[in-house]
């Protein structure tokens, strides 16, 4: 019985791994960080054997109320990823299963693999519509890549959406490769509608430094992204700092910010409530664009998610906050679970890559509802 993580996003630590009723694990901690929570590690063992595996210590972890009621996710061929029952006491996380074949994969959610990144890329690329530029670089020597959709003019709106600030938050690029499929769609009317009205600014993944590295919440200097948007620096968060200066160049009229969200089973947004200038020109956009999700899909929701922010009290460092004050535009962090979407819930994927793809496809269906007003 072998456990590897010597592969792109893969983490794991091995206590004991003797017999396979009695495999004992820890995650690493994000490199010069506390955070700890993702997970990503290969089993070669002896198919058709019950198997137990206990992630030790994790009262400590990032989010430990992420843990309860989260199975975990796995897969055989890298393809389908399904979910594995699992049990949470506080501290462990235990799982039992009978392999199949003689390798298996395990992971915190679907990964997103920095090769898969490329692909997605350059297959846009490909569309007479869309540019794809590299910004600059990493502190690990990695491309910060923007894809341009559709010819700026005047009177388009800007649209900026990223993601993967968060490099665990592997379900955010899954959503950016849906939306993606269906804006460069020839054949749909809803992405033609918005490239009429409209020109796209997508940063698929704003930390491949973490990714790569197996990181939960940070880049390779052990930086949270999503607290840098204020005073950004080439030194710790290039990542912010050159994206945040194009989008002082360009401008923005709807910016979109995808997450995961380790401990509530929902997909919701958060608003920027709190900012300074906030009006009711804001709430009426924010309230115009959850109605038509509520109407496109039931795979959103707005009874849960993140307490608003008071009058004046957002967190000006955090990207959709600082973005909504610097603009003055609808802006939005989208959020989506680890675990399932207990609205529509389903026991044998829970949420999934193939949902996130789906709730790419939805988003934008709801950005043109608002295209007009934003």
């Amino acid at each position: 019985m072998k456990i590897f993580s010597n592969f792109d996003g893969g983490n794991i630590n091995v206590v004991k791994a003797d017999s396979p009723e009695d495999i004992q694990l820890t995650i690493p901690n994000d490199n010069q960080s506390e955070y700890y929570q993702w997970f990503h590690f290969r089993l070669e063992t002896q198919a058709q054997e019950e198997h137990t595996v206990k992630l030790l210590n994790l009262a400590k972890s990032a989010y430990p109320e992420g843990w309860q009621g989260y199975d975990v996710v796995a897969s055989y061929d890298r393809d389908e990823w399904f979910r594995i029952p699992a049990e949470f006491d506080g501290d462990t996380l235990t799982f039992r299963f009978f392999p199949e074949q003689g390798s298996m994969y395990f992971a915190y959610f679907a990964p997103y693999t920095y090769d898969r990144h490329q692909d997605l890329l350059h297959q846009a690329q490909v569309n007479f519509n869309c540019q794809l530029e590299t910004l600059g670089s990493t502190l690990d020597n990695n491309d910060m890549s923007l894809l341009t959709i559709g010819e700026p003019a005047d009177d388009k709106k800007k649209v900026w959406v990223i993601a993967r600030q968060h490099p665990g938050e592997t379900m955010a690029e899954w959503f950016i490769e849906g939306l993606l499929q269906r804006l460069l769609d020839e054949t749909d009317t809803v992405g033609r509608a918005l490239l009429d009205k409209a020109v796209f600014y997508v940063v698929p993944n704003m930390n491949p430094d973490g990714g790569i590295r197996g990181h939960l919440r940070t880049n390779a200097a052990g930086v949270n992204l999503n607290r840098e948007w204020q005073t950004p620096s080439m030194e710790k968060s290039p990542e912010v700092f050159l994206v945040r200066e194009r989008m002082l160049e360009t401008g923005i009229d709807m910016f979109l910010d995808i997450h995961g969200d380790e401990a509530i089973p929902y997909n919701f947004v958060a608003g920027s409530e709190g900012i300074p200038s906030y009006d009711e020109r804001h709430a009426n956009l924010e309230n115009k664009f959850k109605q038509a999700l509520h109407t496109i899909t039931p795979e959103f929701q707005d009874e849960y998610g993140y307490d608003k922010d008071k009058p004046g009290k957002a967190n000006l460092t955090v990207c959709s906050n600082w973005v909504a004050e610097q603009f003055k535009c609808l802006s939005y962090t989208v959020e989506m679970p680890f675990k399932d979407h207990n609205a529509q819930p389903d026991a044998l994927y829970g949420w999934s890559p193939e949902r996130s793809l789906a709730f790419g496809h939805d988003m934008l269906a709801a950005t043109l509802a608002v295209i007009d007003d934003v």
